[in-house]
């Protein structure tokens, strides 16, 4: 045990990084505590000292991964677009080169809820939680395509839920199939969709004003 660094810090982040590796390939039900130890390359005792159970320890690693997957989603839909419709589009685009990776497992939230039956579980809480934070940045993009063809709040958010959707419903075929394209058939869902939304916004607007 003299090799292994042991580190408080050091430790709980090898643990975190092992829970994250082992489980989003295989499953939080068919990973141990001792696959996790074991390849964190950590003592057994690092585990208790720093996570009371494992659940604890998935919770938190799936906490971490939720920062670091919205902050790349995020990043590259920005990156992408100048308006608000090429940033809905690209998110698209985003999602394609992850299914094109050699590590996609499908969305790490969505296998982790469907493994938890209870909705008040700490790991179904933070699954919760990412869709929550993924809409609300979808949200962003519906509200000023929806506000530049004179919608309200309302529109926008049945766009935002439509989206979301469209954005785990591509993840969901992707995963499934093992085609990367699924993204580019949710673009060209979405495409028509944001047409729609901003057509019957516009005649909304118009039958009001006479």
């Amino acid at each position: 045990m003299g090799n292994l660094d042991d580190t408080p810090g050091s430790a709980r982040e090898r643990l975190l990084d092992a829970a994250e590796v082992l489980i989003y390939a295989g499953g939080i039900h068919a990973t141990g505590v001792d696959a996790i130890v074991r390849q964190s390359g950590t003592a057994r005792k690092s585990f208790y000292t720093h996570f009371e159970s494992k659940d604890a320890l998935v919770a938190a690693a799936l906490e971490r991964r939720d920062e670091r997957w919205m902050k790349w989603f995020i990043d590259g839909t920005l990156r992408r677009g100048k308006s608000p419709r090429a940033r809905l589009l690209a998110m698209f685009d985003v999602l394609r080169e992850w299914f094109l990776s050699d590590d996609f497992h499908g969305c790490a939230f969505l296998n982790a809820a469907g493994e938890i039956a209870s909705p008040d579980d700490p790991i179904r809480v933070v699954a919760r939680e990412h869709k929550e934070r993924l809409l609300e940045f979808v949200r962003t993009q519906c509200d000023e395509y929806i506000a530049a063809a004179g919608g309200d709040a309302r529109r926008a958010a049945r766009l935002s839920r439509q989206w979301l959707i469209l954005i785990d419903g591509a993840i969901g075929v992707a995963l499934v199939s093992g085609d990367a394209d699924a993204a580019l058939d949710a673009r060209a869902a979405a495409g028509p969709l944001l047409d729609s939304a901003s057509a019957n916004t516009r005649s909304s607007n118009r039958r009001a004003s006479t």
